[in-house]
């Protein structure tokens, strides 16, 4: 799987109330809503611009804070292509597999990226290409990579029992 698009950038310690406020946790509401509050707690201008295919790069220790999953499905439904960091938490990284949501870690590739650069990311081959180089990462297992082809844990079960 290979995917490009357009960078959005943060730093350290964006934590889960940046990426989906805690006001709208307990509200029910669909995916694609919770995709119109991703960011808001930090970035204005990501809720009302991000697009379909972007891609954000952030520092260490991404989605710290609390274990909720609305802080991956609020990215997912917005239709961000993945997340390239420098390191994140584990509970967010985990949530990020089960909703089959990409998360890449690579600190070389996010050093050197600027915000609004197009990037390339190939899962594949475990390579991020931006205007400045191609940089390596560690891909997914032959068994994540299928979960993400199935669009996460519980759609790679429902499909395995239908099989």
């Amino acid at each position: 799987m290979r995917i490009q698009g357009r960078v959005w950038k943060y730093g350290d310690d964006i934590n889960t109330d940046y990426i989906f406020p805690g006001v709208h946790t307990y509200v029910l509401m669909s995916d694609e809503e919770m995709g119109t509050h991703a960011m808001e707690g930090i970035d204005t201008d990501f809720t009302k611009n991000a697009v379909k295919g972007d891609i954000i790069v952030a520092g260490k220790n991404w989605g710290c804070g609390s274990s909720r999953e609305q802080a991956v499905k609020c990215l997912k439904a917005r239709g961000i292509g993945a997340l390239v960091v420098v390191s994140a938490a584990r509970i967010f990284y985990r949530n990020a597999i089960n909703e089959g949501f990409p998360v890449v870690i690579c600190p070389e590739a996010v050093e050197t990226t600027q915000p609004g650069e197009q990037i390339s990311i190939d899962f594949d081959k475990g390579q991020i290409t931006n205007a400045k180089g191609v940089y390596s990462f560690k891909p997914y297992s032959e068994h994540i990579q299928s979960l993400m082809q199935c669009g996460g844990l519980l759609p790679y079960i429902r499909q395995s029992l239908a099989e």
